[in-house]
């Protein structure tokens, strides 16, 4: 496969887009804004929808021949070369309830494989963003994933439990919870960056959307670590709702092994 850069124009572009969704949210949290409940009864507001529909528009400006894959408006080109897959607020729930780690995933792909990816966090003022051929940075400072070659001294994050219930990998994810040293929940798209930084080891998920996601591939992979489906294979655009991220790409298989069915 030939190997992929990512043009510093387009890194600089994506920040800008984080930079215009950042000030609608900044502008909603915590102001008392309507929950709507959509068809799946998971919540939306008018942040997420305001925010999705100006990054829309700014990739709409800047590139028009980009398709667009968006949690709140859908599939606008996918089959483009260039792809852009949206998250306004990946972590709606906490948006609501005023806690500050919800953030904002833009991802671009070429031929369906994410080539960058930003990670906002709005109300924190922190931001991690990588690119094929550039190594991440977290507000600006390269940073890097850290040791951990056993599972037995890792720290495990994941967004809830509960997202592997009903058939959804409980028990893999029960045998990867009872090896590891230290688990946390509840931190929505923080904790991705946490492991690109150093600070964890593992991040898993189920449930997911691609938009979830694939934001996150640049921003650890840039880092040092490894992002993959529960089979181990690199997620693109037609990839299913499970993911695992690692900070050393040597831990990677022992999680794969404990999450197999």
């Amino acid at each position: 496969m030939t190997e992929v850069f990512c043009p510093e124009a387009l890194l600089a572009f994506a920040g800008r887009l984080a930079d215009a969704s950042g000030v609608i949210l900044r502008r909603y949290f915590r102001s008392g804004v309507a929950v709507i409940d959509k068809a799946d009864l998971s919540p939306v507001t008018v942040a997420d929808r305001e925010a999705e529909q100006e990054i829309r528009r700014l990739i709409a400006a800047a590139h028009p021949g980009h398709g667009v894959i968006g949690e709140e408006y859908g599939a606008d080109r996918p089959e483009a070369e260039h792809v852009w897959v949206l998250d306004p607020i990946d972590g709606t729930r906490s948006f609501i309830t005023g806690r500050p780690l919800f953030g904002t995933l833009i991802a671009l792909c070429r031929a369906g494989r994410p080539i960058l990816g930003v990670i906002d966090h709005p109300a924190l003022g922190e931001r991690w963003i990588g690119a094929a051929g550039h190594p991440t940075r977290h507000d600006g400072v390269v940073v890097r994933t850290r040791r951990c070659p056993s599972i037995d001294g890792a720290a495990l994050f994941a967004s809830s439990p509960h997202m592997f219930e009903d058939g959804h990998g409980e028990a893999g994810f029960d045998r990867v919870r009872r090896r590891v040293k230290l688990v946390q929940y509840g931190s929505d798209c923080y904790h991705y960056g946490l492991v690109a930084s150093g600070h964890g080891d593992i991040a898993i998920e189920a449930r997911l959307g691609i938009y979830d996601y694939l934001a996150t591939v640049p921003v650890i992979e840039g880092a040092g670590g490894r992002v993959t489906d529960w089979q181990g294979d690199r997620p693109t655009l037609a990839s299913g709702d499970r993911v695992v991220a690692t900070g050393d790409p040597a831990l990677h298989e022992q999680t794969l092994t404990l999450l197999a069915d």
